[in-house]
């Protein structure tokens, strides 16, 4: 399951079932069929981002026209697709998030893992991060999937913390002295 996939190489032909594909999700496996000029791990790792990017949008149960935003721009500049293919797969993962949200979060997050570098982990927590504070903040529902989503992700203690003090001026409730 790979993230070089998340970074849009090459076109392959549709695959075919494949016996070490038990582990991949059915909400993994929808939207990775609509990537089919994509090399299979190569789509499987965007559509599991993708994924990721709107379980964290969803997570106060609202997904915003600026997080919505996000998502597609992050999917563009750093996933490699097209405007139209992001577009698409957004909304995809939107309903897949709203749809089978608690069902699948572990089974995504932990296919992802499996398949992508620690940098590539970091990469998406952080792309997280930036579709939540879309709305200008962090809230709290917001912030605890983002812990989750860390956690699924078995990042770095250290690594999640510096993460999180990027944003940390973004958390709801939160008032930073002036300075």
């Amino acid at each position: 399951m790979p993230f070089l996939r998340f970074l849009g190489l090459g076109a392959v032909a549709p695959r075919a079932e494949h016996p070490d594909d038990r582990g991949e999700t059915e909400t993994v496996r929808r939207i990775v069929a609509h990537l089919e000029t994509l090399p299979p791990e190569q789509a499987r790792l965007l559509a599991a981002t993708a994924y990721l990017l709107a379980r964290a949008a969803n997570a106060d149960f609202e997904i915003s026209d600026a997080e919505t935003s996000a998502m597609e721009r992050i999917l563009v500049e750093q996933g490699g697709l097209g405007e139209a293919q992001a577009v698409l797969v957004t909304e995809m993962a939107k309903v897949q998030a709203r749809s089978f949200g608690e069902t699948e979060d572990f089974l995504v997050a932990r296919e992802f893992r499996e398949a992508a570098t620690p940098a590539q982990q970091a990469a998406v927590l952080r792309a997280c991060y930036l579709v939540t504070t879309a709305d200008d903040s962090i809230s709290a529902a917001e912030s605890a999937v983002l812990n989750e989503i860390a956690n699924e992700l078995d990042l770095r203690r250290e690594e999640v913390a510096a993460i999180r003090a990027e944003f940390a001026a973004k958390v709801a409730g939160r008032e930073l002295p002036p300075e």
